[in-house]
């Protein structure tokens, strides 16, 4: 290693860049490197997200249809058959009741419940959820058991 080699290390030194609009001698004035004229020259400038130069943006282009029913309620759709399984686990015995379906993980705890016909019950439950549909309702009676709506 020589006087002649040594360098600083790499990055530990920052050149400022050229300074614009600081006048004509400075060889950037006039207009500051922005072009004549147009948007993009003027100050105070901000591009709006979604602008295109103009050209008509894709959120526009592109067809609307339809609409978000802002009533509309949502329900957690649980099949008879899975109401079996619980009473063939042993997790379940004689009752059915929204929070025994949240504890075992079939709901959470703001869902509405509606029970489906889809599968076989055997067991006679007593069920009480928001919602049955009638298939369902019918299962359940047929087996024994009772269908209460919350």
């Amino acid at each position: 290693m020589d006087l002649h080699n040594l360098k600083p290390a790499k990055g530990a030194v920052h050149k400022e860049g050229k300074r614009v609009g600081r006048g004509e001698g400075s060889g950037k004035g006039g207009t500051a490197t922005r072009g004549h004229k147009g948007a993009k020259s003027r100050s105070g400038y901000s591009k709006k997200i979604g602008f295109e130069g103009g050209q008509m943006p894709l959120q526009r282009r592109v067809p609307k249809f339809g609409f978000t029913n802002i009533n509309r309620k949502e329900y957690r759709g649980i099949n008879l058959g899975k109401l079996q399984e619980l009473v063939d686990n042993g997790t379940i015995k004689k009752e059915v009741t929204f929070d025994i379906l949240v504890e075992n993980g079939l709901a959470h705890k703001n869902d509405l419940v509606k029970i489906l016909g889809d599968g076989e019950l055997k067991a006679g439950l007593k069920v009480s959820v928001h919602k049955f549909s009638a298939s369902a309702k019918a299962a359940i009676e047929k087996a024994g058991g009772e269908a209460i709506s919350l």
